[in-house]
This record gives C-alpha cells, structure tokens and sequence, in this order.
C-alpha cells in the first residue's frame, strides 16, 4: 500500500523541472538524509553508482564537492554550492558539474528544495531551474528521471529501514 505522492514534471519552455515526493518519515530524518553527508552518499545516486563526496560544508556559502562512482570507477563529480539554508524547511544551493580538481563545467543547475511534514509523512519538493535549454536537455538525455527516481527510491528504502 504507497499511495504517497510522487510527481516528475519537466517544463522546457520554462527550463526547469519539478519533483515532488512524499516520504512516510518525520521531517527530520528526511532533512537529515539530504543535508548529512554520511546518509547522503547512502542514496544519492542510482544503483549499481555510489555518492563519494569528498567534503561537504552544509552552511550558506558552503559546498558539497562529490562524484558518482560507477562500478567500474569511473567518476562524475559535481558541485553544491549552498546559497540558501532555513533550517528543516528549505535550502538552495547551485549544481554544477566538475572535474576531479573542483573545476566547474557552467552553465549550472539552481535547485531549490522545500519541506514539510504533516501526519508523519514528509513532502519533498524540488524544483531545479536550469540556465540553460541545452543543459537541461543534457540532463535529461543522460536519464537524469530515472536515475533521480531511482536514487529516491534508494532513500525511500533507507528511510524504512531508518523506521524499524
């Protein structure tokens, strides 16, 4: 029984996409999972791939500097470089790819995540505008839908595990 909601809409004409995913999990936790480094590279990334960051200074100004490792060892790292933190309610930050040396590849990605829980089910939004159409496209023919769905669906199975 999940009827929790899951919605993956992308907008080209506006060139952002919107995600909104319910997690039955206290709001903590889940603020927890996207903004701790040792739960963040537990999920985030698609199977067989696994997040490595490298550091990750979760404050406004700060960074997260990570690749996704293929089972092969192959790395694509990227950016976070947080712009705006408010405490289990939103924060922002702009993704970009990177080199291995913390190079960045602009244009980027501005994400804006925004939380709220209501009856011990936690609803994640988030809506990413792209500088760019061709970035965005980019993002998209790499299977960034079911590679993001599938790294939510890692967190939704960590969370349950979290519960028991």
């Amino acid at each position: 029984m999940n009827n929790l909601q899951f919605d993956f809409t992308i907008d080209k004409s506006n060139k952002s996409v919107l995600i909104v995913k319910e997690f039955k999990a206290e709001l903590t936790q889940v603020w927890d999972a996207f903004t701790k480094q040792e739960i963040l590279d537990q999920w985030w990334a698609p199977k067989p791939w696994i997040s490595r960051t490298k550091f990750m200074n979760f404050e406004e100004g700060g960074r997260r500097f990570y690749a996704m490792v293929s089972p092969e060892g192959f790395e694509s790292w990227s950016i976070q470089d947080y712009t705006s933190i408010s405490p289990k309610t939103n924060f922002k930050y702009l993704s970009v790819f990177a080199d291995k040396d913390e190079n960045p590849n602009l244009p980027g990605s501005n994400w804006d995540l925004s939380f709220a829980e209501q009856d011990g089910i936690t609803k994640v939004s988030v809506a990413i505008y792209n500088e760019s159409l061709e970035r965005m496209e980019k993002m998209i023919e790499m299977g960034f839908k079911e590679g993001f769905t599938m790294t939510l669906n890692e967190l939704e199975i960590l969370l349950g595990d979290l519960e028991s």
